[in-house]
């Protein structure tokens, strides 16, 4: 096994994050105001069932989380899914989850930096997107270079108000539903309609449906997973992190399901009907609740538009700082493993203490937002987080119950067995209903990564380098 003894860097990454501030990047990069963003692309392939979608996206994530933390509290490292497959399973498997992570992690500040341009191309319909595209990809990097706890201080005022809008807009939404009145206009005088199952299930129902809109919202769920990246960050990372994850997890899932419930209710017929693009949801969904005369009285809907668009941007750019942060750490260790250039992926910049190559290469990729679609790329990403997921739970399987023999009582069973079999089981029924072309795309990625692996083992005479940043304990 190749180990490395220095790491080409001198900085070092330091240790000032609490549980609190773990909890705001975790929220601030799932931005729960996303809901708005996928609730007509993931209405349409639900069949207009949205909340039950995330329902099951919630469970597969939930276990997913679990076995995260059981990961974090052996091996608390920035790798994150690449740290913990390398050293469970083997550095070749280790590499290519690192590999695959990738279409997850450094695709996602793209992402924001497409939605904040659809936001501001509502606004501004004549100025030339490359403008916008430019200058938020610079604000979104000059952040990230300050490091993390700079970014949970810029995120934690974001995440708050962002909450609260999402609770002021469904109230309007529940005061709408309790006149009767839906987005396409038409009346229902039965109130009792406002509190019905239909969102959740009714004979349309079909499992493969709900299954396919979960897959979609697994990107919006990516974020939680990241919070493992922090780890070299955060005191007391192995009691911390695994808290963290939960906790961001579950509190993003309660307000994904409440929120849509009554949005799919305002919403109840099909999606097309609505949205013209099914994936540039949001500001149709402000027009429909604004231009209703009973809505904010006192600023309008014109003002109230527009309120909630700008909003919208200040929290995209807060997902895309903490993504950001995320991928920059993930190619960091890959760097300091040897496994990718350690001169340009391993740099610690000793005077801001943050990987700022790693920063720059990142926001240079962002800036391909202009050439690029909405849909294409969080299929992609959830292609990257699916096999992140699913490999994260067969670390803890060969890592506990395999190579420790923690598999006799039924306490070892249920947390190394059972609960990571019943994740993987969430994660791989959502793969088989993942979009053939991000299918293929991601397949090309991953040969590349094989390629790539191949030369850098001498035809995988040797495993991949790994630095030996933990006794095997």
């Amino acid at each position: 096994m190749n180990q490395h003894s220095t790491i080409a860097t001198t900085g070092k990454l330091q240790k000032n994050l609490v549980l609190w501030h773990v909890v705001i990047i975790g929220l601030a990069y799932i931005q729960p105001m996303t809901l708005f963003d996928t609730f007509g692309l993931v209405s349409d392939k639900s069949h207009g069932h949205v909340p039950t979608s995330y329902l099951v996206a919630l469970v597969a994530i939930l276990l997913t989380a679990i076995s995260y933390g059981h990961m974090i509290r052996r091996y608390p490292s920035s790798g994150s899914a690449y740290t913990y497959a390398q050293k469970s399973i083997h550095p070749n498997v280790g590499f290519m989850v690192g590999w695959s992570s990738w279409l997850d992690y450094l695709l996602s500040p793209l992402v924001n930096i497409i939605l904040a341009d659809i936001y501001l191309r509502a606004l501004y319909p004549e100025v030339n997107n490359w403008i916008w595209i430019v200058g938020l990809t610079l604000f979104m990097t000059v952040i990230n270079l300050f490091g993390a706890r700079f970014v949970a201080r810029f995120n934690s005022t974001i995440v708050i108000i962002q909450l609260g809008v999402i609770f002021y807009f469904v109230y309007q939404v529940y005061i709408l539903l309790t006149q009767g009145i839906y987005a396409d206009g038409t009346l229902n005088p039965d109130k009792a309609a406002l509190w019905s199952l239909e969102p959740f299930w009714n004979s349309m129902t079909a499992m493969g449906a709900l299954v396919a809109g979960a897959t979609v919202l697994c990107f919006s769920f990516t974020g939680f997973d990241a919070l493992s990246s922090l780890a070299e960050e955060t005191k007391d990372a192995e009691k911390t992190l695994p808290r963290a994850i939960f906790i961001t997890a579950l509190i993003a899932g309660i307000i994904f399901v409440f929120s849509t419930y009554f949005i799919q209710l305002f919403f109840p017929s099909d999606a097309n009907v609505y949205f013209s693009v099914l994936d540039e949801s949001q500001p149709v969904m402000i027009a429909a609740l604004g231009h209703a005369e009973y809505v904010l009285p006192i600023i309008g809907a014109i003002a109230f538009k527009t309120f909630i668009l700008y909003f919208a941007i200040v929290t995209v750019m807060a997902s895309g700082i903490s993504a950001h942060a995320g991928v920059s750490r993930l190619m960091y260790v890959m760097g300091r493993d040897g496994v990718i250039s350690k001169k340009i992926f391993g740099h610690i910049s000793p005077r801001l203490h943050t990987p700022t190559y790693n920063i720059l290469i990142v926001g240079a990729v962002a800036l391909t937002a202009g050439f690029t679609d909405l849909e294409g790329i969080v299929n992609l990403i959830s292609f990257g987080a699916l096999t992140a997921f699913s490999f994260v739970n067969f670390s803890v399987i060969s890592r506990y119950a395999l190579r420790d023999g923690r598999n006799k009582t039924p306490k070892d069973i249920l947390n190394y067995i059972v609960i990571p079999t019943l994740g993987f089981i969430a994660v791989f029924l959502m793969w088989l209903e993942i979009e053939a072309e991000a299918l293929k795309w991601g397949l090309i990625w991953g040969m590349i990564g094989v390629a790539y692996l191949a030369y850098k083992t001498g035809g995988f005479t040797r495993p991949a380098p790994q630095y030996n940043e933990f006794e095997d304990r």
